[in-house]
């Protein structure tokens, strides 16, 4: 009987070695073209031979090597060479997530679906925790594609794999919408919601934050009645996240009906939630309770930013209220005041073991 690395060499001579007849006419450009791709094949042939020679008796000093002939093979766009590669470590139970990943970023380049998810398979049986830019990548894969019935079916196959913990799920969900893929990141969400994954706290503010984003809010509204539906109670994120958006399509009412939700539950407003606050009551012309909310969040000791100071300046010009206004303009100014920066903006997060997801992208 032929040996395992025999069989793998004569599959790959059979894959790569196949050829069609040449015409013994005078060579034109066509055959010329031919002729070179058939001199490609042939170096792939070589090297893949050389490959499958090198990892017979691979070892861990030689994975190095193995991943500058996979990174060869992807530079010159020969991905089907990196797929057999790919095939032939796992055939040899060699683990490389360097390797994984690198497929996994050319695959997705050219939005080859299948390699990128035989990359991310194999990512996702070999880390413990899978990177955000793992996960980022390859979303990127799916961009062209329009049909989510084998997304959902990977993604399914990929969370039972993962044991379905929410951290994998929160870092699937959020690479979705950072490429720009939002409807997307919500269908898996339905989906996995649908069939009663883990999924957390983390999990229905990033879902929130997209359909703020989005507009919708009457179904982002919906996802925080299902969130404290299924238990879990919001914090600042949540109705940060909320209220802003809310304040975009300008529901202002809404916008103080859940401030005071929250006050009632003893969510602490921050820096975000001031700022939201002190720019509806301006928007509503309640410039009284934006400056009630300015007074209280240094009182706080909550340093306010430029924004804050702009917005109250402008709704007090607005209603006459001069005079007041450029006082703040010069205490903005002063060189003693001190302003909060982009750190500030960040939520607090709580002491307890969640995904370090951070909600926020484009």
């Amino acid at each position: 009987m032929m040996s395992g690395s025999k069989k793998q060499l004569g599959l790959l001579r059979l894959h790569f070695n196949f050829r069609s007849p040449l015409s013994t006419t005078t060579i034109s450009s066509q055959e010329f073209s031919t002729e070179s791709s058939l001199d490609k094949e042939r170096g792939t042939d070589e090297v893949l031979k050389e490959f499958l020679a090198t990892v017979e008796n691979a070892s861990a000093s030689r994975l190095k090597y193995n991943y500058a002939q996979i990174d060869k093979m992807c530079k010159t766009g020969n991905l089907a060479a990196a797929s057999q590669m790919l095939q032939i470590l796992n055939d040899k139970n060699i683990v490389s997530p360097n390797v994984y990943n690198l497929i996994l970023v050319n695959a997705s380049e050219k939005n080859d679906i299948d390699l990128s998810c035989q990359a991310f398979k194999k990512l996702v049986l070999s880390c413990k925790s899978l990177s955000a830019a793992s996960c980022l990548t390859f979303a990127q894969a799916f961009t062209k594609l329009n049909d989510c019935v084998e997304l959902l079916r990977f993604i399914k196959e990929v969370s039972e794999i993962s044991s379905s913990t929410p951290s994998f799920i929160n870092k699937i969900i959020f690479a979705f919408a950072k490429s720009g893929q939002k409807d997307k990141a919500l269908v898996i969400f339905d989906h996995l919601k649908r069939h009663n994954y883990s999924l957390d706290l983390i999990t229905y503010n990033i879902v929130l934050d997209i359909l703020g984003r989005t507009g919708r809010v009457d179904e982002m509204l919906e996802v925080f009645a299902s969130m404290k539906e299924a238990g879990f109670v919001p914090d600042t994120v949540s109705y940060n996240t909320l209220i802003n958006g809310l304040r975009k399509v300008g529901r202002l009412d809404m916008c103080f009906v859940y401030f005071k939700e929250m006050r009632e539950n003893g969510i602490e407003p921050d820096l975000l939630t001031y700022t939201a606050l002190i720019e509806i009551f301006g928007r509503s012309g309640n410039v009284e309770e934006s400056l009630k909310c300015f007074k209280e969040m240094k009182l706080k000791g909550i340093l306010p930013s430029t924004h804050i100071y702009r917005s109250l300046i402008q709704n007090l010009n607005k209603t006459g209220k001069v005079e007041l206004a450029s006082e703040l303009l010069e205490e903005m100014n002063s060189s003693s005041t001190r302003l909060s920066g982009p750190e500030d903006f960040k939520p607090k997060r709580r002491q307890r073991k969640t995904s370090k997801v951070n909600v926020s992208f484009s």
